[in-house]
C-alpha cells in the first residue's frame, strides 16, 4: 500500500513450492498439473526438481506440497503457513515437529482409486480370472471342466473390513454397490470383529502402519475365517503375520490373498529383486503360494494422483 502498510490481500498471498519427485511416474508432478495448480492458486509455483532447490526457496513459500519434509526445514520457512503430502501414510513428513501456525495435510483422496483395486480382485477371483490350473504331462489343459465349479458371483457375499477410516470406507461402499454385505471395524469395534469374520469371503484389511497393528493378522485370527475366504491387504504390510498366511494358504486353509504391500518389500540389490530386510518373501510370484495375488504396492496408482492431490487441498480450503 502507498502509506506503506501491508494489506491483507499481501499478507495472505499464496507461495506454492511443489517437489513431488518420485520414481513411479504417476506420483510425480507434470507441466500440466502445475498449470492446473497455479489456477487453483491463483498465482505461479515454484515448481521444483531436486532437493536442493526446494530446500533453496523454502524461506519464500506460504505453501509447501512434497513428500519430504525434513524437522530442520521449518527453521528455513518463516512464511510457511501449510505443509502438504499427497501420501496418506506419515512416513516422510516430520509432521510431529511443525510449529503452531503451519498445518499439515495428509492425503485423504485415495480410498476411490484404491477402492477400485479391491474390488477388481474379488471380481477377478469370484470369475476365476486369477484361477492357475492343473498341468498335464501334454504341458497344460483346456480348463473349462476344471473351473466350473469355481466361479460364483461377488453380489450375496460378505465382505469384512478392519481399518474402517476413509480408505477402509470408500472400500465398502465399492463393495456394497457391487452387492456384497460390508461389515467395517475400527478402532471403537474392533472387538466384535471376530463373530464377523466367522462367514467372510472377504478379509480386507486398510489399517495404518503403526505398532498396535503389527501383525494384526496372526495365525489366530487366521484361524477364525472359513476356508473359502480371501484376505485383502492394501493398508500396510506390518499387519500380517506373512508366515502364518504362507501356511494357511499352502495349506488351504484359506481360498487366497490378494496383498498389495509386504512387511519387507523388494529392493534392487546387486542388480535384481531381493528383500533386503530377510522377510518371508511373499511379493515373489516364482516362489510364492499359486493362490496369492502379489502386487508392487500399486493400488492406488492413477494417471491423475497429483492432480487429485490438488484438487483435494483446494476443496479444504488450504491454498488461500
Amino acid at each position: 500500500m502507498a502509506d506503506g502498510r501491508v494489506s491483507v490481500q499481501e499478507v495472505r498471498r499464496v507461495a506454492a513450492l511443489v517437489w513431488l519427485e518420485w520414481p513411479e511416474a504417476c506420483f510425480r508432478a507434470t507441466a500440466d498439473d502445475v498449470a492446473h495448480l497455479e489456477k487453483l492458486v491463483g498465482g505461479k509455483v515454484m515448481w521444483v526438481h531436486s532437493r536442493t532447490d526446494f530446500v533453496r526457496l523454502l524461506p519464500s513459500a506460504t505453501h509447501a506440497i512434497t513428500w519430504h519434509f525434513e524437522k530442520d526445514w521449518y527453521g528455513l520457512s518463516p512464511s510457511l503457513r501449510v505443509l502438504a503430502t499427497p501420501a496418506a501414510g506419515r512416513e516422510f513428513i516430520a509432521w510431529r515437529d511443525a510449529p503452531a501456525g503451519v498445518t499439515v495435510h495428509f492425503g485423504a483422496f485415495h480410498g476411490a482409486i484404491i477402492a477400485e483395486s479391491v474390488a477388481a480382485f474379488c471380481l477377478g477371483w469370484a470369475r476365476g480370472f486369477f484361477r492357475k490350473p492343473p498341468t498335464t504331462d501334454g504341458g497344460g489343459m483346456w480348463p473349462r471342466t476344471w473351473l466350473g465349479d469355481k466361479c460364483f458371483t461377488v453380489a450375496g457375499t460378505k465382505a469384512v473390513i478392519a481399518g474402517y477410516g476413509r480408505i477402509g470406507r470408500a472400500i465398502g461402499e465399492k463393495l456394497a454397490a457391487l452387492g456384497v454385505s460390508v461389515a467395517g471395524f475400527g478402532r471403537g469395534n474392533i472387538a466384535e470383529m471376530p463373530a464377523a469374520m466367522a462367514d467372510a469371503d472377504w478379509f480386507v484389511m486398510a489399517l495404518p502402519g503403526d505398532t498396535q497393528t503389527d501383525g494384526f493378522l496372526d495365525s489366530g485370527r487366521i484361524a477364525m475365517l472359513p476356508r473359502r475366504c480371501a484376505v485383502v491387504n492394501v493398508g500396510r504390510g506390518n499387519a500380517i503375520d506373512e508366515t502364518a498366511l504362507r501356511s494357511a494358504l499352502m495349506e488351504g486353509r484359506i481360498a487366497a490373498a490378494y496383498l498389495d504391500v509386504f512387511r519387507n518389500e523388494p529392493t534392487l540389490l546387486s542388480g535384481g529383486l531381493g528383500d533386503s530386510s530377510g522377510g518371508c518373501g511373499l511379493w515373489n510370484q516364482a516362489t510364492a503360494p499359486g493362490s496369492l495375488i502379489a502386487m508392487p504396492h500399486s493400488s492406488a496408482f492413477s494417471p491423475d494422483y497429483v492432480r487429485r492431490c490438488f484438487d483435494e487441498l483446494a476443496s479444504a480450503g488450504l491454498l488461500a
